[in-house]
């Protein structure tokens, strides 16, 4: 399904439609003069993101603290 395109004022005036629009699956892209501002896609439960997910291992020593000469480029 494409998605829409409707101006801010128009969609305050039909939210519930949109609403239902959007719980059927369509995505709706919100415009304020003329400029993309906001998008209604329909919510759905995300599934929880497993930890691990990257391939490899940091060792020990990637958690150890900085040493001052480093600390002191990083700083404004």
């Amino acid at each position: 399904m494409a998605e829409r395109i409707i101006d801010i004022g128009d969609a305050k005036q039909h939210l519930f439609s949109l609403l239902k629009s959007v719980r059927e699956g369509e995505e709706i892209v919100l415009t304020q003069a003329g400029k993309p501002c906001a998008r209604l896609v329909p919510y759905s439960e995300k599934a929880q993101r497993e930890l691990g997910f990257v391939a490899g291992k940091l060792d020990e020593p990637f958690f150890d603290a900085l040493p001052e000469s480093e600390l002191s480029a990083w700083e404004t």
